[in-house]
């Protein structure tokens, strides 16, 4: 508070001092008016030589009429009012000049317009007029001496080569722009990429010019000159074309939006020679978008990352499951198969879940040759039904085989056998030995099946041990397919397999 008091004393004591300086310049003005008036009166009361002249020349020109009590400054205020009202009048008979020049000068403008565009309309060809004859326009081009000193120069460039695979880059294309000043300066310029660039070279064109419009409108410029080579852009912008797609309409519709906040907006179509500058900033930037495509393209295409292991693998060591087009690498896919095969199951595609099955010919580039066999010794295996599988009951051999595929050796027609062998008696496709069917062991010759089982209870030393261990765990036999069954959950009820 103290301090706003002594602010407001120090602004009321300032008022004061300009007050009392108003009121002596008043003051001393007053009494230059009064000595002033005096000495005019003075004047006037003793006539001179020269009063006739002056009476003389009082009567050839207007008398500038100045009361007795006015001063000099009164008198000079005078003289320069009418001085400004004689120019104010000079300036208004010039500017009416000018108007009439510039009426002038538009007529002959519209008629060289209207010849010239006549004699373009004589040379069209009747096929192109049937076809665009109401479309043609000469819009009239603004006056010379009032063209727009900055220019916008436009490029739009797309790539016909494919540096990837189709669906993951598509095409490359690029935008260039490049505002000059009056002097031909360059103020701004662009180079921007087009991603996932898919369409014609009038759209990315047209992109490159929105591109350069809205940079002039960020600077602030209200005038420009659109400068391009390209000559259906210079047409769709005239309303010369129309649009083919709606795409293109919608784009051309955005410009003609962006030209509508000029003040002044002109459109110029050029040699290509003169848009040469905004050519090369596409050419160099697509360039260097299709050097940086090849290279990510081939590191990609060197290595690919494994969802088993999560490890860049090269591309020639990933397998493709064969009907689901899932990708591992070979050392993931070798494990996956080694530990269903070895736990007697087929394997399928280890992608979490899916149920496609691998396949011999498929899985031959990463198994090794011992892998591949047992892999189609289950894949065997899982083609015959439980109840139609027999193993040959030499060791040296355990082969498989269905009950269809068994050979009856009385079908040999030897003389070996007797009749009544050929309800038991098979023989193993692939080492030709001889083995009862039902006993599952090898031939018992001159000896029924009743009399081997009451012999030998357990022909193989582990069957007791199986025998035993499902007496301990409480495992139970199918009487069908002779698999044997531990109860994990649920009832006691058993399906055959």
């Amino acid at each position: 508070m103290m301090a706003g008091d002594d602010d407001l004393a120090a602004l009321s004591e300032q008022i004061a001092l300009a007050s009392s300086a108003a009121i002596s310049a008043s003051d001393l003005d007053h009494a230059f008016q009064l000595q002033l008036a005096e000495a005019i009166q003075a004047s006037l009361l003793v006539p001179g030589p020269n009063a006739a002249a002056a009476s003389s020349s009082s009567q050839a020109a207007p008398a500038l009429l100045v009361p007795e009590s006015s001063s000099d400054a009164a008198y000079a205020f005078a003289i320069q009012a009418s001085d400004l009202a004689c120019a104010e009048q000079d300036r208004r008979d010039a500017k009416a000049c000018r108007a009439a020049h510039a009426r002038a000068a538009a007529s002959a403008r519209v008629a060289a317009h209207d010849a010239l565009f006549a004699r373009e309309l004589a040379a069209i060809p009747e096929d192109q007029w049937a076809h665009d004859g109401d479309y043609f326009e000469r819009p009239l081009e603004s006056d010379k001496s009032h063209r727009p000193l900055f220019r916008v120069f436009s490029k739009g460039m797309a790539s016909r080569e494919v540096v990837g695979p189709r669906d993951r880059d598509p095409s490359v294309a690029v935008l260039a722009a490049a505002i000059c000043a009056p002097q031909g300066e360059v103020l701004l310029r662009i180079q921007k990429p087009v991603e996932r660039f898919v369409g014609g070279r009038m759209i990315v064109e047209v992109m490159a010019l929105m591109e350069g419009l809205d940079a002039a409108l960020g600077l602030g410029i209200r005038s420009v000159t659109i400068v391009t080579g390209y000559r259906p852009l210079y047409n769709h912008m005239l309303g010369i074309w129309r649009p083919s797609g709606r795409n293109l309409a919608d784009m051309i519709n955005q410009v003609l939006s962006l030209r509508r906040k000029f003040d002044q907006c002109e459109i110029s179509l050029v040699e290509p020679s003169q848009v040469s500058y905004v050519v090369k900033l596409a050419t160099d930037s697509l360039t260097v978008l299709i050097t940086k495509a090849r290279a990510a393209n081939a590191n990609m295409a060197k290595t690919e990352n494994c969802t088993i292991c999560m490890e860049d693998t090269d591309i020639t060591k990933i397998h493709v499951v064969e009907g689901c087009a899932h990708r591992f690498c070979f050392s993931c896919m070798k494990e996956h198969v080694k530990v269903k095969l070895l736990n007697g199951m087929l394997p399928a595609c280890p992608q979490d879940g899916c149920t496609t099955k691998l396949t011999v010919e498929g899985s031959k580039i990463f198994l090794s040759p011992r892998l591949l066999g047992i892999m189609v010794q289950r894949v065997r295996e899982g083609q015959i039904p439980p109840n139609q599988k027999v193993y040959c009951p030499y060791p040296k051999c355990s082969a498989l085989m269905s009950l269809r595929e068994v050979m009856h050796p009385m079908q040999a027609s030897s003389s070996n056998y007797t009749a009544a062998d050929a309800a038991t008696l098979r023989k193993c496709v692939k080492c030709r030995g001889s083995f009862c069917i039902n006993c599952k062991v090898p031939w018992h010759d001159r000896m029924t099946c009743y009399d081997y089982k009451r012999r030998y209870p357990h022909a193989r030393p582990e069957d007791a041990k199986l025998q035993n261990l499902a007496r301990q765990r409480l495992w139970r036999q199918c009487v069908k397919c002779k698999h044997m069954i531990e109860l994990a959950e649920g009832c006691y009820h058993m399906i055959c397999v």
